[in-house]
Order: C-alpha cells, then structure tokens, then sequence
C-alpha cells in the first residue's frame, strides 16, 4: 500500500519536475535580474532546513524574500509552491520511508487532507479568516500546554501508536480532513497535525509522514499550473529548490535520530509558535477591518 501511495506521489512529482525544469531551460538566458543565485540558494536551504523540523516554509521564505528584494510580491504565490514542491517531496518520501507508521492509519489521512483541500476549499475559504486563526491559536496553545505538562510529568500525555482504529481513527481522518481545508484559508498544517497526533496518543515521530505526505500531495498540481501560466520568479524558485534538497537532507538525519524526548520538545516549541503567529496574523487583520 505505501509503494502504490509512493509511486502516486512519485509520478505527479515527475510531471511538476519535467514541466518546471522545462520552463527553466527555455528561459535560462532571460531570468530576473533583481535576484542573486547566492541569495535564493541561502533561502531555499534555511527555510526547507526548518521546514523539515516541522516549523513550515511559507512565511519564512516570503520574509526572506521580501526583506531580500529577491523577487515581486505579484509572483510570491507561484513562487512559493514551485519552488518547495521537490524539497517537501522530498520529505514526504523520507519520512514515509524511514518512519514505521500504521499504512491504513497513514493513507486514510493523507487522503482525507487532499480530498479536504479540494472539496473543503469552498467553504472553509469563505469562514472569516480573523476567527478561523483565534480559534486554531486557542487550540494550540491548549494542546502546546497539555504536551507541556506531560514532559514536565505534571499529568499524563502523548503516547506511543503507530496507527489508529475504530473511533480514533475517524477522528483522525475527520481532522485532517478539516485540516486540509484549512490550508485554503491560509492556515498551515504542520504544527495542527502535530496536535492531532498528541492528542490522539500518538507518536510525536508519526506527524511527520503524516504532515509531509498530506502538502507533498497536493503541491504539484498546484505548481504546475503557476509555471504554465508563467508566475513565478524563476530564478528564485530554481535556486530555492536546489537549496532546500540540500537542507532536507541535511535537517531530515537531525529528526529521524533525535530521541523522542527531545522531538517532543521540538514539537511543543513548534505548536506555540504557530499559535503565536496566528494570534499575530488575527491581530493585525483587525487593525484592517477596523
């Protein structure tokens, strides 16, 4: 079952990476001249280092980029998504691969966040994005605290599964589900996915497959479509990719030797930065409505 879900993945990556390399070569002697290949090579590696921490890669490369001057707001969209669809497939093999993980736990989830992302979009995208991000920081910051307490041995907490049955497993499914909804709101699924593994007594090292696999499924597609319709900056997202490959790697042999204590903790800090940064984001959308 994983090789057919390997082999899915491995073939829409295929597509993306024949028709992205294409346009690169067709346009090699015409590409942006307001960025450097050191200073997008230097982005692609931090941000899909962390990515793969499980921190995301979306805000920090439009931070980079932006406080950089690598590349035009009108093309961040395009350019984000053509640019980390190889590194988060990438990921999403390794983790997949080298993580022991329930394969029905596993696919019925991956599944559940792709068909969420499409069928989902249109009516989670319309929800007021303001409440949608105080929410999803309310729950982190709760489920960041109970995991808080759990390492500091104040109560119970996480566990040990590899793979989920009867309610649990519908719950699983029915989260990401949402989660992959949520997605289209601008909400990302790393640190959410994480939560709904804690919470579901799981092990902290399942959410990675789990959270890879989910975007690494739904960001070729996406990608191609932006670089047929020519908005992205190529040059940047050439020189991310092949940095970030470079900074999985490196960041992916960080997470599958760490002992379980410690990617604990690497979890919580993730959670209460996401929630943070929901909060902030709320914030500031208020200032705008008002």
């Amino acid at each position: 079952m994983i090789n057919i879900v390997l082999g899915v993945l491995g073939v829409l990556t295929l597509w993306f990476a024949v028709v992205f390399i294409s346009d690169f070569m067709k346009n090699k002697d015409n590409l942006e001249t307001h960025n450097t290949w050191s200073k997008v090579l230097f982005i692609g590696f931090i941000t899909d280092f962390f990515d793969t921490l499980g921190i995301g890669s979306f805000a920090p490369t439009t931070a980079l980029l932006k406080g950089m001057k690598q590349t035009q707001d009108r093309l961040l969209p395009g350019t984000l998504n053509a640019a980390h669809t190889i590194p988060v497939v990438l990921e999403a093999f390794i983790f997949i691969t080298v993580i022991n993980m329930d394969p029905t736990t596993l696919i019925a989830m991956l599944a559940s966040a792709t068909i969420g992302a499409y069928v989902g979009a249109g009516i989670v995208s319309h929800l007021p994005e303001q409440k949608v991000q105080k929410t999803m920081a309310v729950a982190l910051f709760a489920t960041a605290f109970l995991m808080l307490a759990g390492q500091l041995n104040l109560m119970p907490g996480g566990g040990e599964a590899i793979g989920l049955s009867g309610t649990k497993l519908i719950i699983a499914v029915v989260g990401n589900f949402i989660l992959g909804a949520l997605m289209t709101a601008g909400i990302g699924l790393y640190a959410p996915c994480m939560a709904l593994v804690y919470l579901l007594g799981m092990s902290p090292k399942v959410a990675f497959p789990i959270m890879m696999g989910s975007c690494a499924f739904l960001m070729p597609v996406a990608s191609v479509k932006f670089v047929k319709e020519e908005a992205i900056d190529r040059r940047a997202a050439m020189g991310i990719t092949i940095g970030g490959v470079v900074g999985v790697l490196i960041a992916a042999y960080l997470v599958k030797s760490l002992p379980i204590k410690i990617l604990t903790w690497l979890v919580i800090v993730v959670i209460f930065y996401t929630a943070a940064t929901l909060l902030k984001s709320a914030s500031k959308n208020k200032e705008i409505v008002d």
